[in-house]
């Protein structure tokens, strides 16, 4: 009897234990003694500032930046970061408009004065420019217009992270530029009280509601008093978000830009670069506008991109075209512009000579401009073979009409 009471006595207290931990949320632990999540709105506020070799550093230290500004406090750190991080999109923005002269075009054109927008940036010839325009389109995440990653951007310099080198230098060779903002896709907003219920729904129970509501309201004490002593004193803010019309992804932002600006620009010779999610975008765009892509764009230069034409089931028409008319520069340690073995039956793969994703774009910033150049020439050289054998072919024609004569 002794040993069956331990044994009782033993599965009780297992019990306890099990309950016990089933009560505490090792998330809520980590969170206690955290500092709010109030951070500075400007750089200098922030203490750091771009150097002359768009380098961000300490003002007082000039050291690069600290991620980890207080130990075993991920959570907030990771915080402090994405508020800088919000910082450094607002810096890039007025790089565009004060260094490149660039103008933010309001999205969706035709709008209600209360519905959420987005935009893009324009070169002053962007839309007029008779020869050449050049679009950019970034990858997916927290990177908005102007930006490549703001990772390195923080880390590395101004010119690895954001588009103002490729901007500046298309400016300098006679582009009209447009840079697109696919990742600005809805408007944030704090969730109300009135969208939330106030409890969730539960299952059905054949307890009498008198004893339900007693046993819920012992269980609510003892969770009450448990995390009066470890809860995370600040609650992060529900919010809900608001697509932003014909704009509320990726695919969408770049059709639409197509349709209302890159289409009706006057360039003749279009060129695009895409970065990671940017070039499965682009292919989209080619499934939806096959035929207007391939009559107005003279190359694309991809750099790692994300998309697959098998997933994106892309006509055999769009395949052949990429071939002749797109370069992917991808992750690898080989030197740049290595040719590396196709995965895939769409466009030629060369190393971008580094294995980090987020510096693929910079690193190829010589040869995209070389291939774009060398693209032009070709187009130009085939205008000028076709035009002559047509005037060749006139002149033969009225030539044997005149000996009919």
């Amino acid at each position: 009897m002794a040993q069956i009471a331990a044994g009782q006595e033993d599965r009780e207290k297992t019990t306890a234990l099990k309950d016990l931990l089933s009560r505490i949320d090792l998330d809520e632990l980590m969170k206690k003694d955290e500092p709010p999540f109030t951070f500075p709105k400007t750089l200098e506020e922030f203490e750091y500032a771009f150097n002359e070799y768009g380098q961000l550093r300490h003002l007082k230290t000039e050291e690069p930046f600290v991620f980890n500004a207080r130990e075993d406090l991920h959570r907030w750190n990771q915080k402090r970061y994405e508020a800088l991080g919000e910082i450094i999109t607002q810096y890039v923005y007025e790089l565009l408009e004060k260094k490149c002269n660039m103008t933010k075009q309001i999205l969706p054109e035709e709008r209600t004065d209360d519905e959420p927008t987005s935009f893009i940036y324009l070169s002053p010839d962007a839309l007029s420019n008779p020869s050449k325009l050049l679009v950019l389109i970034q990858g997916s995440g927290v990177v908005r217009a102007g930006q490549w990653a703001r990772r390195l951007i923080i880390n590395q310099d101004l010119n690895s992270g954001t588009q103002i080198p490729f901007i500046t230098r298309a400016m300098e060779e006679g582009y009209g530029v447009m840079v697109l903002n696919p990742n600005e896709n809805y408007l944030e907003v704090e969730k109300s009280a009135m969208s939330s219920p106030l409890s969730s729904p539960t299952e059905p129970s054949d307890e009498p509601a008198e004893k339900r509501d007693r046993k819920d309201d012992k269980e609510g004490k003892k969770k009450r008093e448990f995390y009066e002593k470890y809860r995370n004193p600040q609650k992060e803010t529900e919010t809900e978000r608001i697509p932003i019309r014909e704009n509320s992804s990726s695919e969408e932002h770049v059709l639409y830009v197509w349709d209302h600006f890159v289409s009706q620009a006057k360039a003749k010779n279009v060129f695009i670069m895409a970065h990671s999610y940017g070039g499965l975008s682009f292919v989209e765009l080619m499934n939806q506008r096959e035929t207007e892509v391939k009559e107005k764009v003279c190359a694309v230069a991809l750099t790692d991109s994300a998309h697959n034409i098998w997933l994106q089931e892309t006509s055999k028409g769009t395949q052949d075209w990429m071939q002749q008319h797109c370069c992917n520069w991808v992750s690898s340690p080989e030197p740049v512009d290595t040719l590396l073995d196709p995965m895939l039956r769409d466009c030629p793969r060369v190393s971008a000579g580094t294995e980090r994703h987020e510096l693929t774009s910079w690193m190829s910033f010589e040869s995209i401009f070389r291939f774009f150049n060398k693209s032009l020439e070709t187009k130009e050289d085939e205008e000028a073979e076709e035009t002559s054998n047509t005037v060749t072919t006139r002149s033969s024609s009225l030539k044997y009409k005149h000996q009919d004569l």
